[in-house]
């Protein structure tokens, strides 16, 4: 039985009576019901009903290479057929995760060479917690094991990940984090930054948040910081040019690991096959996922640099950490072809020359005018708009956060998918977007904003 034999109603009544869906207010959905994403293809996605959206966020910052890929079904059916399951334990391997791991160093920075696999960027982002402090351990500093944070920044749901996360909501639910997790500020100049205060100045004091909380630990305690490269769930915040050089300066200053987290921004989102060689940055870890596979399967991979590799496989003995399906051969060979059409259709070049520039031209000519916008601002194909009250004085909506819901709700009934997260409209569109699909959503989200500032005039007065 297919869902086809169940109506719209139905697939809700059995949602609600079985289904916990993450990041959701369970009351509040069984009394909407939920929307039906029956499929999809190239950069749309289709509901129950028939509604086409086009797809503003990459399913979930994923699909970089489109929906409907029958080379990445086929990929999986034939590994499939041929061997479904093997681990990675007992000394075996099988060929596609070793292959996988070869042409994800070729395309990493020059000093990662080696990686783990796992499930989810949540995973890797354990694994990088555990194998930093690890690292520290077998060189003889075990009290070298402090890592810090951001506030607001997103790391994951398991436990570690959103103890690295610096979420509040997500904090006051774990009922005790991983200890020695410690958060500074963002980079966040729209809000953050003094009056007056230039971006590369505003960079600069930023990053001293990192080496303030170095310096009040102690050097010989920090193990390590840990950023992504742009905030992504946190709403799309791209730090100034001065940042990212003034924090590999500190760590190295001082001997601290720098991690980054790449779910998000790995395998071409920002122009780069990784926003460490956009930002020019040489860092010991980097976690990935999602756009590893485009989503096709799940799939992540925590690359590591030389460094921390030599220690592992020189002093390590036994390495007491692992998954079932790490290295999962069907999820990698799936991996393998997902890159190899990035690679064959320059997707990564594309974004870094074609539609990169365009979508940031965009923005600014077409939204950044509108009287609910107080700033857009992009890198590759990631942007974000944030909702104000008063452009003059960035006053917000009260409630925070409601009126960008008012946006997105207007953006989806007019098929466009965006995320509203906080008051900021974030998209992470797929790398197969063309300059007639980003003129296409420039429209729908006008209008979007056109609607919601409707809806939103009662609120200021």
């Amino acid at each position: 039985m297919t869902y086809q034999n169940f109506s719209l109603k139905q697939l809700q009544a059995i949602d609600a009576a079985h289904h916990l869906h993450p990041f959701t207010d369970h009351k509040d959905l069984r009394g909407a019901g939920s929307r039906m994403i029956t499929r999809a293809d190239g950069p749309f996605i289709y509901d129950s009903e028939g509604n086409e959206i086009l797809d503003g966020m990459a399913g979930l910052w994923c699909v970089n290479v489109g929906y409907g890929r029958t080379e990445l079904a086929e990929a999986a059916y034939e590994q499939m057929k041929e061997l479904p399951y093997y681990n990675s334990f007992f000394r075996c391997s099988t060929p596609t995760p070793v292959l996988l791991a070869a042409k994800i160093a070729a395309l990493a920075p020059a000093n990662i060479n080696q990686l783990f696999y796992g499930s989810s960027g949540s995973e890797a982002n354990d694994t990088a917690v555990r194998l930093v402090r690890h690292y520290w351990a077998l060189e003889g500093k075990p009290q070298k094991n402090r890592i810090i944070s951001r506030e607001m920044a997103y790391h994951g749901s398991t436990v570690a990940g959103a103890s690295l996360g610096g979420m509040e909501g997500m904090h006051s639910q774990l009922g005790g984090a991983v200890p020695n997790i410690v958060h500074v500020m963002m980079p966040y100049a729209y809000e953050l930054a003094l009056p007056g205060e230039s971006d590369h100045d505003f960079g600069l004091r930023a990053a001293k948040a990192v080496e303030d909380a170095i310096l009040e630990a102690g050097p010989e305690n920090v193990a390590a910081f840990i950023g992504e490269p742009i905030m992504g769930a946190g709403g799309v915040k791209i730090p100034p040019a001065s940042y990212w050089p003034e924090i590999q300066r500190i760590c190295r200053k001082y001997d601290v690991l720098l991690m980054l987290d790449e779910v998000i921004t790995g395998y071409g989102r920002t122009g780069s096959w990784f926003a460490a060689q956009t930002f020019g940055i040489e860092p010991d870890t980097i976690t990935t996922a999602k756009a590893l596979t485009s989503g096709y399967q799940p799939l992540s991979a925590l690359l590591v640099g030389d460094r921390i590799a030599s220690t592992i496989i020189e002093k390590g003995g036994e390495f007491y950490h692992g998954y079932t399906y790490s290295g999962h051969p069907v999820a990698c060979a799936v991996g393998l072809r997902n890159l190899e059409i990035i690679e064959r259709e320059g997707l990564v070049e594309r974004v870094k020359n074609d539609t990169g520039p365009y979508f940031a031209e965009a923005l600014e000519e077409r939204i950044a005018d509108h009287e609910l916008v107080g700033e857009v601002r992009s890198i590759g194909l990631m942007g974000a708009i944030e909702i104000v009250k008063d452009k003059a004085t960035k006053q917000r909506f009260e409630p925070a956060g409601s009126a960008a819901v008012v946006v997105r709700d207007h953006a989806i009934a007019n098929g466009m998918m965006l995320r509203a997260t906080g008051d900021t409209m974030i998209m992470s569109p797929p790398l197969i977007w063309t300059r007639d699909i980003i003129d296409m959503a420039c429209e729908r989200i006008r209008k979007a904003l056109d609607l919601a500032k409707d809806d939103l005039a009662r609120i200021r007065t």
